[in-house]
């Protein structure tokens, strides 16, 4: 039975009850895909890299850009079409001749995903006042409601790396990149005559969210004020140093299992039943 003191307690904390525009989540869907044999597309330098090369290994892979495209499902009102296409940025450390120092050579690969999601339905115009666009007399365009689609992913983990001779690699390197990719590039000339295809397989984990702006009522406690003071001081840096707390558990592992005795889950088992 719940203790009626303590709920009597909770109730009078709340104020009041307030309604807040914010972003509410209709549907959401977590996926752990593998992507098997990836073409990583070069540009001119580094693909002149990989083909001289007689080593690579691959140093790290980062998502660089994603692209969403959110659709309305026909015949299924409510329902929407999610588009998701990843961009990935993936590092080889190349070696011309062994025991030499390496050379970096950028790639990039892309994966398409698509998921279905609902997001209910909304045909409302919302309209904003700008005091900017007021005062040279220009009405802000309005904003419609449909819902926002919401990609959530970390940077995948490199399973394989598998290196090819170009006319034995049947999957074609990708085309069209996002401006925001080419101008990171120093050298975006594409990369013509090459004699070797780099093949990835990657896993990558995301969660993809359909949210829509909605009104939600709420309880109300209190005014979020902070009860910390502002640490203002630059006095002295040494001092201020010596008030940090060694990083212990950058140097020692934590024992997550909280086992406390060693790294194996048996042995330990084993002395806490000598123990008793």
């Amino acid at each position: 039975m719940p203790d009626n003191s303590v709920l009597d307690t909770g109730e009078r904390r709340i104020n009041e009850a307030v309604c807040i525009d914010t972003k509410r989540i209709f549907d959401s869907c977590v996926s752990k895909d593998c992507l098997e044999d990836l073409r990583v597309t070069f540009f001119s330098r580094s693909q002149r890299l990989i083909d001289e090369a007689v080593t690579i290994k691959t140093r790290d892979c980062v998502i660089e850009q994603v692209s969403i495209d959110v659709e309305e499902v026909p015949f299924n009102r409510g329902f929407y079409s999610v588009d998701i296409t990843f961009y990935f940025k993936i590092c080889f450390d190349t070696y011309s001749a062994p025991c030499t120092t390496p050379q970096v050579a950028i790639g990039f690969a892309q994966f398409n995903k698509k998921c279905i999601l609902y997001g209910s339905d909304g045909n409302v115009k919302v309209f904003v006042s700008n005091p900017v666009n007021e005062a040279i007399d220009c009405p802000e365009a309005p904003q419609y409601t449909n819902p926002v689609a919401k990609v959530q992913a970390v940077d995948p983990v490199v399973l394989s790396t598998d290196i090819c001779d170009v006319c034995d690699c049947n999957i074609s390197v990708c085309s069209s990149f996002p401006q925001s990719i080419l101008n990171s590039i120093e050298d975006s000339m594409p990369s013509c005559g090459s004699s070797k295809a780099i093949l990835v397989t990657l896993g990558l984990f995301s969660i993809v969210q359909m949210e829509r702006d909605a009104q939600i009522l709420i309880p109300a406690y209190d005014y979020c004020v902070p009860e910390r003071e502002c640490n203002c001081s630059t006095s002295n840096p040494c001092e201020t140093f010596q008030s940090i707390d060694f990083p212990v558990n950058e140097f020692f592992p934590i024992d997550r299992d909280n086992t406390g005795c060693c790294s194996c889950n048996t042995e330990c088992e084993n002395t806490n039943d000598n123990e008793q």
